[in-house]
């Protein structure tokens, strides 16, 4: 069993930045990124091999987001910057053994989320 904590949303302005942070207590091959907007479908924001140096990126975060993992600290990392109105929505951690799980957004371990919300 694999606890995810996120910690890091809040309030920004269109262009700001935010980190996003989530305390894992043990790993699975990939974890990622979800968020999911009001009344639309999570989608997979991020995700990464956790031993690996191999990320995945949608294609609308490409070049703006980064993710990274911290094994001493067993943190994963989302680094958002250049946010737009439309990053907004509660993001989740989320780990799976399946790369072709989290792409679909669909993950055996996943967090409680936490809120990002950007003005315009």
């Amino acid at each position: 069993q694999v606890q995810l904590v996120e910690s890091g949303g809040g309030s920004v302005q269109a262009g700001g930045s935010l980190r996003l942070s989530c305390g894992a207590s043990g790993y699975t091959t990939f974890m990622g990124w979800f968020r999911q907007a009001p009344g639309k479908e999570r989608e997979a924001v991020a995700i990464r091999h956790t031993i690996g140096n191999i990320t995945h990126y949608a294609d609308s975060v490409k070049g703006r987001f980064t993710i990274s993992l911290d094994n001493a600290k067993n943190t994963l990392y989302l680094q958002m910057n250049s946010l737009k109105p439309e990053d907004t929505g509660m993001y989740y951690c989320a780990a799976d053994r399946l790369f072709s799980e989290l792409i679909r957004s669909r993950a055996t371990y996943m967090g409680q989320g936490t809120q990002v919300t950007v003005s315009s």
